[in-house]
């Protein structure tokens, strides 16, 4: 989350109604899969008859997604000391092709929670952005290979259902990519037994220092993710007793990056200061909170990609250009014109298919995603496959949104 959109958002219009409304504002352990929330068949007539659909993922590979819960037994939770910290991860991975129904994109109960915090209740039915159509396939069985693993965060009080375009476009393109909900920190996550927690975080983070323990506390969330896939400091996850996705044997633990948007992309580079298995990182519109090691990163490439409105060097309020003077990799700092804080999500797609318009991001939620997915997907081809791609050189005349910034 950035200072910008602590309070609010930008106001998307429903122009039916002449509304205003705001979308989206701003050791010892155990793991089980567990099946992914259930899609009614009301909920899919409601996405077949309404035409919501996620964009068809870029790269070559077919994809799956199976759901993990996950608990820390050595950590109890920031929010709720009585408890273990617990994440619910989708696990998204380059997959054999085959048939299947997509896998769902979030709960009917999850998504009117989202509404209902950002003022859409009963003017979008939750059933309606709960049966978005996906291009994954639940539990598919996976391609064969060794591949790079990324760990998406997703904003402060965003379910990760909201980085779903990414996790899938990364998947195909053969990454395997753990996108992370994390315990209290959502307006709404299904958890194994019928709970659906909320965002008690939210009524407990109200300046900097909280914001910079949640974003170290998150950090040390997805060391733990990184140790169950890849089997250190015991086994890899099981499912009934014996190796599930093979994760451990998909994913080449000398190739790990990650992503977050908000604040989650400043917790990729909490991660990076605190776990040397993380090569590379990207901050998609997130200020920092947690200031980076006055040593840098170790000399690993970082990038920050976000609205010009609000991250451009001359914005004043963000503290990019206190960590763009710290990083000491390979860097880039990129803004984008007509973006808005959640141009970097599938938000805008969904508010297009939706009928919603934010006069304040002219740019269309196509054009958000194509960008986000392309630069994205460039950095990390360079820094964890080494591929070359003149993308991240410099300007392009086909994405004139995309200005480099050279503070």
């Amino acid at each position: 989350m950035n200072r910008r959109s602590r309070a609010s958002s930008a106001l998307p219009a429903l122009p039916v109604l002449a509304l205003a409304l705001t979308l989206l504002t701003a050791g010892a352990a155990s793991a089980a899969p567990v099946p992914a929330p259930g899609v009614s068949a009301a909920a899919g007539a409601t996405a077949a008859e309404s035409g919501i659909e996620l964009p068809r993922p870029a790269g070559p590979y077919a994809v799956g997604v199976q759901t993990l819960h996950l608990t820390d037994h050595t950590r109890r939770d920031p929010w709720v000391p009585s408890a273990d910290r617990e994440l619910m991860v989708s696990v998204h991975y380059p997959a054999r092709a085959g048939r299947g129904a997509p896998a769902p994109y979030m709960t009917d109960e999850e998504a009117g929670l989202l509404l209902e915090a950002r003022g859409l209740g009963g003017v979008v039915p939750a059933a309606t952005v709960g049966a978005t159509r996906t291009h994954a396939r639940q539990d598919a069985g996976p391609a064969a290979g060794r591949f790079p693993l990324l760990l998406l965060s997703p904003g402060f009080s965003m379910p990760r259902a909201t980085l779903t375009s990414l996790a899938d476009d990364l998947a195909s393109r053969g990454y395997v990519v753990a996108a992370v909900d994390h315990a209290y920190e959502s307006v709404g996550t299904a958890f194994p037994g019928g709970r659906v927690l909320t965002c008690l975080a939210c009524e407990q983070v109200t300046d900097d220092e909280e914001q910079a323990r949640a974003v170290v506390g998150r950090a040390d969330d997805l060391s733990f993710v990184i140790d169950r896939l890849t089997g250190r400091n015991g086994p890899a996850v099981t499912v009934r007793g014996r190796p599930g996705l093979p994760y451990a044997h998909m994913i080449d633990p000398k190739r790990i990056g990650a992503a977050g948007h908000s604040i989650g992309g400043a917790s990729a580079a909490a991660l990076m200061a605190r776990d040397e298995r993380v090569r590379a990182g990207v901050n998609l519109d997130g200020d920092f909170f947690a200031p980076l090691p006055a040593g840098g990163l170790g000399g690993r490439p970082f990038m920050m990609m976000g609205a010009e409105s609000t991250h451009a060097p001359t914005a004043g309020a963000s503290d990019w250009p206190a960590a763009w003077a710290l990083l000491d990799g390979w860097k880039r700092w990129l803004t984008v014109s007509g973006a808005e804080h959640f141009s970097f999500t599938d938000l805008p797609v969904l508010a297009d298919q939706l009928g919603l318009a934010d006069p304040a991001a002219p740019l269309t939620g196509q054009r958000s995603w194509q960008l986000t997915r392309d630069y994205v997907a460039a950095f990390f081809d360079v820094h964890l496959r080494g591929a070359s791609d003149p993308l991240l050189d410099g300007p392009a005349a086909d994405r004139p949104e995309i200005t480099f910034q050279q503070p």
